[in-house]
């Protein structure tokens, strides 16, 4: 284990295994010494944290717990991808969209948990998505 990962479990985290795509993508690619990720799911061993909207069917600390799973399984398919983590030089960026009821506006409180995992500080997006649908 590297200093990476060390760094991470004395935070109380693990990196998982790399989480198969459940569609027709790669978890990461890699172009000259960039990584970038796909989006990520809150997988644990395959199996959803949860489903639903932040304010309605999931409270905001389950949310931040399933964006901190999120955040892992990003740096399980960067580990994947490059086999060594000690590799890994910078985070430039991270976007988090957080499903939210039309009443949650505040998703930057969901995706700050990404820095819980260790994340030095990088430049982020966090996005409130809450799709309507007109019949």
């Amino acid at each position: 284990m590297g200093a990476v990962e060390e760094r991470l479990s004395a935070l109380g985290h693990a990196v998982p295994d790399v989480a198969p795509p459940v569609a027709v993508y790669v978890p990461a690619v890699q172009t000259g010494n960039l990584v970038h990720t796909s989006g990520q799911l809150p997988l644990v061993a395959g199996v959803l944290m949860g489903t639903g909207k932040v304010g309605a069917d999931v409270t905001p600390e389950q949310a931040t717990a399933m964006a901190a799973q999120c955040a892992l399984n990003a740096i399980a398919a960067i580990r994947a991808l490059i086999g060594d983590l000690e590799r890994v030089v910078r985070v430039v960026k991270v976007v988090g969209f957080v499903a939210s009821d039309p009443g949650f506006t505040l998703p930057s409180t969901i995706t700050i948990s990404f820095f819980s995992v260790g994340l030095a500080k990088v430049a982020r997006s966090a996005v409130r998505w809450s799709p309507r649908c007109v019949a």
